[in-house]
């Protein structure tokens, strides 16, 4: 079993409990150099609000500094800017899901920075 599919084995059960919630679900997926983040519609089926480092406007706020999407002030923007669509779409609980990845570093950054931004987990 290769580490991507010991991730996807661990995300599993998350997956499966979060469903059964019926609630929404921020969704987090992170490489190397880029972070992703999405919240999905209760049915599971939707994408309400997505942010990531790819985007333009998350480029430009990151221009000048170092490791500019692979670092915690990125997991940090992106954390904030998928909240402020989650609210503005009138998403304010959500179930985290970390999909497999640790709770630590850039997704922990992420989870607090979506907090502080108002999302209710």
């Amino acid at each position: 079993m290769d580490k991507t599919q010991s991730r996807l084995r661990r995300a599993r059960q998350t997956h499966i409990k979060i469903s059964r919630l019926q609630i929404a679900r921020l969704a987090v997926h992170r490489t190397n150099q880029h972070i992703y983040a999405q919240v999905f519609s209760p049915c599971g089926t939707k994408v309400v609000a997505g942010a990531s480092t790819v985007e333009s406007e998350a480029r430009r706020q990151l221009d000048g500094k170092s490791g500019k999407g692979g670092n915690i002030a990125a997991a940090q923007l992106i954390g904030k800017r998928v909240a402020e669509k989650a609210k503005a779409a009138g998403i304010e609980f959500v179930a985290f899901d970390r999909s497999g990845f640790r709770y630590h570093g850039r997704v922990k950054a992420l989870a607090d920075a979506a907090r502080e931004a108002g999302l209710k987990f």
